[in-house]
């Protein structure tokens, strides 16, 4: 097998970890080198430099040819059986699948052996980084005083947002099935049949490497519309499952088609919902590249789908940015703005990528432009996407940071998914880093993988009035106990008509005057002095079923990131980036 490295690399991007890097240096490698998870034994620090650079040499001169691009992809997927990553169907057809793209974005980034080399095995092999440090431009324009933000009074209008995240709906989810199989995802027709002591798909859903079958997604839909009124919906995307080794567009496309028709259905054509892109959208999954890739490589089969079924939704200069990046940003009121951001293009699982990551799509640019418009008209900015900035490539965050810091008073809510659990993100004065001035909210999944129940968020923010700062007020999370839906009482047989329960409020449940930054960090300190307060929210974050506890070194990571204060490194950042399947 001589030539496995550029699938190995492929092979990072779909099987990762979340494990922290040591130091500076290993974080430019956020892109490669997430290879621990689901058993990877491969290490580029193990290659000598002579070695490495006569791979690429090979691998450079084998992909002149179409032939040779055939047996990479062979190559790769014997590499991929025999280090044991997948089972054997998952590895032939993920390296079938990945291929194309992939080949093509590794053939237009024009590395050189000794450049991809310095990036892989370290800097004793050199010096190169192509996620070096880039920066959007700001305005001359300075900034704003800052007033603290202060409740609202008494009796003040709120809006009651929907937020929807992570549906990942399984075709092929199958009750009775087998819920801990050898493949990457379960519950499935060709899972098999449970034998003893191995668990069984339950009715609605199942603890573990699980997504969910269509009849929960509508079983949401119809208990949130039933919930309403809602003000609108914010809707951050991952619409298909994480069979990720055998999608295909038509699979894509029609998965997109179903559940955007589903949501205005059920919640009605009066309802406005913001949708954002999500990573598993594509296909190959996290495949997404710039807007100067044209023709079948490019991303318009998706877009454009997307523009027809959200067109109800979005006004025509929301559609035409749609259609360039995936990306848009509408009016939602007067005094209030969305602005949702494509967030694959600050993606190191984007293998795309490798071809340019400054500012893909001109899109952090256009984002300046926004709030620079919206702070002389005075009008208010929520920001939506699917992958938190926190898990963004170094580069992109700190500009998104330097931007979301410089126009604090007027992006007033920022929201994600991605993750699958419930958490947030805090951001500190760059001059002053002792004060926290944002939130990144980030809401936990409707599916259940891995290990959890199915969730959605509800926010109640500063309503519509004038002068309203349209912060986030508090929040409701609701669950759907899979436990309880899958068994009844007395016959044990699955609930015909279950009903999404309250798991918590956040101000109640954490005893907080509001959800202001400053609240939430004496809420991280909280976190710190008293264990209960921090193992509640542990017990939260994955939507009330927990397996253990999180002590010790777990829990001064989660604080960890919960406090990461990208303004304190350097630029780029010295933080670690967490790859995962979702």
């Amino acid at each position: 097998m001589r030539l496995p490295l550029a699938v190995l690399v492929s092979f990072s991007v779909v099987f990762g970890s979340c494990s922290p890097a040591p130091g500076p240096e290993q974080n430019r490698l956020t892109f490669f080198e997430h290879l621990g998870h689901t058993g990877f034994k491969f290490s580029w620090r193990n290659l000598t430099c002579p070695t490495c650079k006569a791979l690429f040499v090979i691998l450079d001169i084998a992909l002149l040819t179409d032939t040779n691009e055939e047996h990479v992809a062979r190559t790769a997927g014997e590499v991929c059986i025999r280090l044991h990553l997948a089972e054997e169907r998952v590895c032939r057809s993920i390296t079938e699948l990945f291929r194309d793209d992939f080949i093509r974005a590794l053939q237009r980034s024009l590395l050189l052996p000794r450049e991809a080399c310095a990036l892989l095995v370290g800097p004793s092999c050199g010096k190169y980084d192509i996620y070096a440090p880039w920066n959007v431009t700001l305005p001359g324009i300075p900034k704003p005083p800052v007033t603290p933000p202060s409740l609202p009074k008494p009796g003040s209008p709120q809006s009651r947002i929907l937020f929807l995240t992570d549906v990942h709906w399984d075709q092929e989810y199958t009750a009775g099935t087998t819920a801990d199989c050898k493949e990457p995802l379960c519950c499935r027709k060709d899972s098999g049949f449970p034998s003893w002591r191995r668990r069984e798909a339950g009715y609605w859903g199942t603890y573990g490497k699980c997504d969910l079958p269509l009849r929960t997604v509508e079983n949401l839909l119809e208990n949130v519309a039933a919930a309403g009124a809602w003000d609108w919906v914010y809707w951050t995307g991952d619409i298909p499952a994480h069979n990720i080794w055998s999608q295909t567009r038509t699979q894509q496309l029609s998965e997109l088609t179903v559940i955007s028709r589903l949501i205005h259905k059920h919640l009605g054509p009066k309802v406005k919902v913001y949708p954002a892109v999500g990573n598993h959208e594509s296909t190959p999954v996290n495949s997404f590249p710039p807007p100067f890739i044209h023709g079948n490589r490019s991303s318009s089969w998706l877009y454009n789908t997307m523009a027809e079924e959200w067109s109800p939704w979005l006004s025509e200069q929301a559609v035409k940015t749609l259609r360039y990046g995936g990306f848009y940003t509408m009016e939602i009121q007067p005094g209030l703005r969305v602005v949702s951001l494509n967030m694959n293009f600050c993606a190191a699982e984007n293998f795309w990528l490798l071809v340019n990551s400054t500012d893909p799509a001109d899109q952090l640019q256009w984002l300046v432009h926004v709030l620079q418009e919206s702070e002389l008209k005075g009008e208010k900015v929520h920001i939506i996407g699917h992958i938190p900035p926190g898990l963004c490539l170094s580069s992109w965050s700190w500009n998104y940071y330097h931007i979301v810091n410089r126009y604090e008073s007027t992006v007033t809510g920022q929201f994600f998914g991605h993750t699958h659990m419930d958490e947030f993100e805090m951001f500190f004065d760059e001059a002053d880093k002792t004060r926290p001035f944002g939130v990144a909210f980030i809401a936990p999944s409707i599916t259940t993988y891995v290990d959890l129940n199915p969730g959605y968020r509800v926010y109640y923010v500063d309503g519509n009035y004038k002068g309203s700062s349209r912060l986030v007020l508090d929040h409701e999370t609701y669950i759907l106990n899979l436990t309880e839906a899958n068994h009844s009482p007395g016959s044990g047989k699955p609930v015909q008509d279950p009903k999404w329960e309250l798991l918590y409020r956040a101000r109640e449940a954490y005893a907080l005057p509001s959800l202001f930054p400053a609240d939430l960090d004496t809420l991280i300190q909280t976190f710190v002095k008293d264990d209960r307060f921090f193992q509640k929210f542990w017990y939260f974050k994955h939507k009330g079923h927990v397996s253990e506890p999180c002590k010790d070194a777990c829990k001064t990571t989660e604080i960890c990131l919960l406090r990461m204060n990208f303004s304190l490194f350097s630029h780029p950042l010295q933080c670690s980036n967490c790859v995962v399947l979702w």
